[in-house]
């Protein structure tokens, strides 16, 4: 089964004051309702795979999902990257097999 296409960006923001190292994910879904989705399914994962060095927000804009990784350095950070990447994919690949699409 294929799903619609997802335009992905990764955009280097920024670092904060209190993480030394920033980026934000953007997922672009066809419809408001498939961001929605995702969104919903990825929120029940953010702080609960924080750790000490590195954390994740996740937010919806319209037809986008973003998802903030800071970390205190760039092997967090990719982790953190790599981390919600898996997330995300599973989301998308659970919304379209159980007919919610």
């Amino acid at each position: 089964m294929t799903s619609d296409p997802v335009d992905v960006t990764t955009d280097t923001v920024t670092p904060t004051a209190d993480r030394a190292h920033e980026t934000v994910l953007s997922f672009r879904y066809p419809s408001e309702r498939r961001a929605r989705l995702v969104g919903d399914a990825l929120a029940p994962e953010v702080g609960e795979i924080d750790d000490a060095r590195s954390a994740a927000t996740v937010s919806r804009d319209g037809d986008a999902v973003r998802v903030r990784v800071v970390a205190d350095d760039l092997v967090a950070l990719r982790a953190g990257i790599n981390s919600w990447s898996r997330l995300v994919e599973v989301a998308e690949r659970v919304g379209t097999r159980d007919g919610r699409e």
